[in-house]
């Protein structure tokens, strides 16, 4: 018997079920990726919210700060859900609550697509959020950009 052979087959057999459970992992909890088209742009980039262990998807929040005074704080997720407070807190904030400035807090899909907008002008904040492409069942792919409503004022 060919011994290297053997091994031959036993390595690709253990390649192949070494990948096959890297398939079958959840996907990561989340991601996010800053982009800077226009250096006023408070936060910009890619946010991805994935399907975590527990079969919920992952939230990100952004807390704002000015010269070390917190400003607002920003959640992106879970999935198609977004907020943003007044000021900053350690508690988390559900984002149905009324000092929600996001309203509708929850993106709707038309088809296979989903934007929204939102002004809030007590904070001088423009807010648009987009779904990628390659968002998936487990994963939705976002692409965000929170901006001054009067750009010239920062």
């Amino acid at each position: 018997m060919d011994v290297s052979r053997g091994l031959g087959k036993l390595s690709l057999a253990g390649a192949l079920m070494a990948l096959a459970l890297v398939w079958a992992r959840p996907a990561a909890a989340q991601e996010w990726i800053s982009y800077n088209s226009d250096p006023k742009n408070i936060l910009e980039g890619n946010w991805q919210s994935c399907v975590q262990a527990d079969g919920r998807y992952a939230e990100k929040i952004y807390d704002h700060y000015v010269n070390s005074v917190p400003q607002f704080e920003v959640h992106l997720g879970p999935r198609r859900e977004f907020a943003i407070f007044k000021g900053v807190q350690e508690e988390h904030r559900e984002h149905e609550y009324r000092d929600n400035l996001l309203q509708p807090y929850r993106v709707m899909m038309e088809g296979s697509r989903a934007r929204q907008h939102w002004d809030v002008p007590s904070l001088n904040l423009s807010f648009t959020v987009t779904l990628g492409g390659g968002s998936t069942m487990d994963c939705e792919s976002w692409y965000i950009v929170l901006a001054p409503l009067d750009k010239h004022s920062q």
